[in-house]
């Protein structure tokens, strides 16, 4: 299928910016991702993704309307990407497609409800141990920490702090 084309982003470079409409999916060959939003001048890491993993912004892609996030490489990453008609014209035509969208979508509802208990999770501590449970260690190990306590809603100090703790 000639459809799929890849692309490459270097470290830290900027693959969506708010306001724009994000129309391709990806799919990680190789590197690290993440999506954040700005408020009152700091970012806020929403999600992260690395190999064999999806993503795009999900309003931007699937809605056609203006995203309200950041994506940004961060590492050198390769991806494959279907822009949004020829994901349309797949699916339509393709009943594979349709197997593998279907997983998808539970992958994504899988981690999107991970993201919802972690945020839920008052101490710092315990959203760090779920975040290192469910997560690969490999991967954990390369987030950078600044992004990763971000994530996990915690300034860098704590997750420091939290991480000489647990060696």
């Amino acid at each position: 299928m000639n459809n799929i084309k890849n692309c490459s982003f270097k470290k830290n470079e900027i693959i969506s910016k708010e306001g724009e409409i994000c129309d391709k999916l990806y799919l990680i060959k190789k590197g690290l991702v993440r999506g954040y939003f700005v408020s009152e001048d700091m970012d806020i890491t929403t999600w992260i993704d690395s190999e064999n993993e999806i993503f795009t912004s999900i309003t931007g892609f699937f809605k056609h309307e203006k995203t309200r996030e950041y994506i940004q490489a961060l590492e050198d990453t390769h991806c494959d990407y279907l822009e949004y008609d020829d994901y349309k014209y797949c699916l339509n035509n393709f009943p594979e497609l349709r197997q593998i969208y279907r997983i998808m979508l539970e992958q994504y509802y899988v981690l999107a409800e991970h993201r919802v208990y972690l945020a839920r999770i008052p101490n710092a501590g315990k959203r760090l141990e779920f975040f290192l449970e469910n997560t690969k260690a490999e991967i954990a190990e390369r987030i950078p920490k600044k992004h990763l306590a971000s994530f996990l809603a915690m300034r860098p100090e704590t997750l420091s702090r939290l991480l000489k703790e647990k060696k």
